[in-house]
């Protein structure tokens, strides 16, 4: 990983940290895989964090410009997938 993960300076520390849990979750999906409801949590959490979906938008194309990792297509995978699924992007 040669980049950084797109945060805001208005994020707490704890917000922080649960963005980057999001994104790394992203990167294990289309990795090596990740558990559906692993995905799910730390996405739950990312939203409590970036409500609005201007700024999901904004946020996720920030992280796939420099990774290449499309948060989007992955959290669509997860809300078609069936319980105990492992995705893979």
């Amino acid at each position: 990983m040669d980049y950084q993960y797109p945060i805001s300076p208005d994020w707490s520390t704890d917000e922080i940290i649960s963005v980057v849990r999001f994104f790394e979750h992203v990167e294990a999906g289309y990795e090596k895989g990740v558990e559906r409801e692993d995905f799910l949590e730390s996405y739950r959490r990312f939203k409590e964090i970036v409500p609005g979906k201007a700024e999901e938008k904004t946020v996720c194309s920030e992280f796939e410009e420099v990774s290449g990792y499309s948060a989007y297509k992955l959290v669509k995978k997860a809300k078609e997938a069936s319980p105990g699924d492992r995705l893979k992007g």
